[in-house]
């Protein structure tokens, strides 16, 4: 037996319930791999899904987490490109291995439409998977698949982050850290923002050139806008939404990148007028992670660099239910581990 968790569907409301099973071992097939998960980490995404307002939701049991590390544990039928304890990293999306985006790939989204990584064992494709850098240990290696590849494919893949410029990071959560820490060993500045100056402190601790406190600086546009002596910056990783994206077109210079990536701030479309985005010829790019082949990329550059993420807190398998609710309650820097 096996221990694992189902995002259930609670009958006449919207919100999905958190539910701990056992269940028998699951056997790979054919062109598939039994993992035993080491490690999984959170995302906003995973507190969406619980509450019922992800679009890629499933209408039935799902067991949640898309990003989660461990080692192989049997390899199915005609498997060659892992042998037995061989480490591994599940891509978020499972069948989008490389070339553009397309829709359909949003059926096999990790924890959301498929199931995802919060168990003791897992089976899928192999071709689901990438290596481990192996320098990282499994707790590490469980933060790589959705915020720092999303970080990666905004920075990296899309705007074409080049040492010297300059890039503005929203908040401190998962994305905004990598981005700090991709950024940085790239070659270029970082602007992060937070309401806390602890996490702002902790921040320049890892290579931030300028922070600011948007709590007490509410024009905090205006700060960045005069931090980069009224050029702006090159990026911005747009992680709140409508409540922000105002002040991050104001903030980002003539020919700059914004990638849009998360809703913190809502659902509802943006109160201001995006024309700055034309008169900056500004590309505004959304970001949804990225591919397996991006992934291979980053990893590659993470083992260059000796990047490793930042982990807040980590929990055992057990006390899964009290790690969303630290999720929730928005007081962490950085990763949020789950120990399987």
């Amino acid at each position: 037996m096996a221990l694992r968790y189902l995002l259930r569907p609670v009958p006449s409301e919207k919100r999905l319930s958190l539910v701990r099973e056992d269940h028998s071992l699951p056997e790979p097939g054919p062109g598939e791999v039994r993992v035993r998960v080491r490690a999984c980490s959170l995302n906003y995404r995973d507190l969406l899904m619980r509450r019922g307002q992800s679009a890629s939701s499933a209408s039935g049991d799902v067991v949640p987490l898309s990003d989660g590390a461990g080692e192989i544990d049997a390899v199915g039928e005609g498997v060659t490109l892992w042998k037995t304890g061989d480490r591994v990293t599940g891509g978020f999306f499972a069948e989008w291995k490389d070339g553009p985006f397309d829709m359909r790939y949003h059926k096999a989204a990790r924890g959301g439409s498929c199931d995802g990584m919060l168990a003791e064992f897992v089976v899928a494709s192999a071709e689901s998977f990438v290596a481990t850098p192996s320098y990282l240990t499994d707790a590490e290696a469980a933060c790589l698949p959705c915020a720092c590849l999303t970080a990666w494919h905004s920075l990296v893949e899309r705007g074409n982050l080049a040492a010297g410029q300059t890039v503005l990071a929203l908040g401190t959560g998962g994305v905004s850290v990598f981005a700090l820490q991709l950024a940085t060993a790239a070659g270029a500045r970082v602007i992060i923002t937070s309401s806390s100056d602890e996490k702002l402190a902790r921040a320049k601790e890892l290579g931030a050139w300028e922070t600011v406190n948007y709590r007490e600086t509410e024009a905090w546009d205006g700060r960045v806008w005069s931090l980069t002596e009224k050029r702006g910056v090159d990026h911005v990783i747009e992680v709140g939404g409508p409540g922000t994206l105002g002040k991050s077109m104001n903030a980002v210079a003539a020919g700059g990148h914004i990638g849009l990536i998360g809703v913190l701030t809502g659902f509802a479309p943006p109160d201001v007028s995006l024309f700055p985005i034309v008169t900056k010829n500004v590309d505004l790019h959304g970001i949804y992670v990225g591919s397996l082949a991006m992934f291979v990329r980053m990893n590659a550059f993470l083992e260059t660099h000796q990047i490793r993420p930042v982990i807040d807190r980590t929990f055992s398998l057990e006390d899964a239910p009290e790690a969303y609710d630290h999720l929730a309650g928005g007081n962490h820097f950085g990763k949020i581990v789950i120990e399987c």
